[in-house]
């Protein structure tokens, strides 16, 4: 959520931040506006209001003291007066901050001026590419041809059981879901400095109001209607909100934490030849990777969260590419964001497997997380990043697809049989 002082100070920039997300109607900008004075005419009513009924409550108490009871009563019937007329206008006044608050909940983070214009991804700026493409002299097969031929992960059963979107892995395909998740906590932990925490899988609705899921994402979760709680569609909703309304010391900035979840999400709309296999799913696993930083700081700090999210695809060995996500393509609460995609070899396309992003103060104003600075004063919003470090269904279908061999073996990266216990599937 956008600080309101933001819009009050520079309008224009909020306006122009809409129009390049995409957004046209720019009109609750000024909705905004006149909510807000609005609000705080009612709150120099309400306080100018208490004013007055404390001096008629001070001239009541004078006269009963000089017993003039007669004369106190006007003076006692101005002041109920005054009291019920406080309660009705503090009552406006908290409708106009709820209706403020409300229609901030509506408008997006306003883009950092690196964000490259654009409304699609065609519009995004690869800014680097890593890793040599494999070559094959034969024809390589997709993922879900190499899962089936050895047995490691079964889309069928999973369809029966649960639907489309939540697979079984078997087996060695099972050993490398958890070789995955155990490198890259191991990573994080050892090389990034990043505190491990093991979350709850269920959130409340605060929780997902404060990441920025709600409203902006509401038809892409599941929803347990009973409870009123959410299945978490990413870690990053548990690991931020582990702060919600704390005041942390600025001495124990930053700070990095790391979590591995199964996220759940509907992904409504999606369909097509694109959506196969591993490809998107309505479970899967990843890593998650999450900062909270100072304000001056989290421009830097997201250069290093891309870091550490392109040593995970590095470690693997797989070629890969950094694209800067145009305005347009960004998240809802997204300052600026990195995309990390893989190149699949089989399918002879890039697949997406990390987001790195900078909220600034959009996650911390809806959670109240602050930090006192060091030289004392009022607590200051916090700065919020986080990043996939990795999501593990397109990187295993690159695995499958990258390293297959002509005998139609596959061959697993060397950083990783430490953790899968084999080096070949075959």
């Amino acid at each position: 959520m956008l600080e309101l002082h933001a819009i009050r100070e520079s309008p224009e920039r909020a306006r122009n931040a809409l129009l390049l997300r995409g957004i046209r109607n720019t009109q609750i900008i000024n909705v905004v506006l006149e909510a807000d004075v609005r609000r705080r005419r009612l709150l120099t009513s309400a306080q100018n209001l208490k004013a007055a009924a404390n001096r008629a409550s001070r001239a009541v108490a004078e006269l009963m003291r000089e017993g003039k009871r007669n004369e106190a009563e006007p003076y006692v019937k101005e002041s109920a007066r005054l009291k019920e007329e406080i309660r009705s206008v503090e009552e406006d006044a908290r409708n106009s901050e709820e209706q403020v608050r409300d229609l901030l909940f509506d408008i997006p983070n306003i883009p950092h001026d690196s964000v490259p214009p654009g409304l699609s991804a065609d519009d995004n700026v690869t800014l680097h590419e890593g890793g040599a493409r494999p070559t094959f002299g034969f024809p390589p097969l997709p993922h879900w041809e190499l899962a089936a031929k050895h047995s490691l992960i079964d889309f069928d059963r999973g369809s029966k059981v649960s639907g489309a979107g939540f697979p079984f892995y078997i087996g060695k395909g099972a050993r490398l879901q958890r070789a995955l998740i155990n490198f890259w906590l191991d990573l994080a932990t050892n090389t990034g400095g990043y505190t491990e925490i093991q979350t709850p899988l269920f959130v409340n609705e605060a929780s997902v109001q404060g990441t920025g899921q709600l409203p902006d994402k509401e038809g892409q979760m599941y929803h347990i209607g009973r409870d009123n709680l959410y299945p978490v569609p990413t870690a990053e909703v548990p690991l931020t909100n582990f702060y919600r309304g704390d005041v942390i010391a600025e001495a124990d900035l930053p700070i990095k934490v790391c979590g591995y979840t199964p996220c759940f999400r509907r992904e409504a709309g999606s369909y097509g030849r694109h959506v196969r296999g591993l490809n998107r799913l309505h479970q899967f696993d990843k890593v998650e990777l999450v900062q909270i930083v100072r304000p001056d700081r989290s421009y830097e700090a997201l250069e290093v969260l891309r870091e550490d999210a392109e040593r995970a695809v590095q470690s693997l060995g797989l070629p890969y590419r950094r694209l800067l996500m145009c305005a347009g393509e960004m998240g809802f609460n997204q300052a600026k964001q990195y995309d990390l995609e893989v190149w699949c070899a089989a399918q002879g396309r890039y697949l997406e497997v990390s987001s790195v992003s900078n909220f600034t103060s959009f996650q911390s104003n809806r959670m109240r997380i602050r930090y006192r600075p060091v030289e004392g004063g009022k607590p200051q919003l916090v700065h919020t990043l986080n990043g996939s470090g990795l999501a593990l269904p397109r990187i295993t279908a690159t695995i499958l697809e990258n390293n297959q061999r002509k005998d139609g073996s596959i061959v697993i990266p060397d950083s990783l049989r430490p953790y899968t216990g084999f080096a070949v599937i075959e």
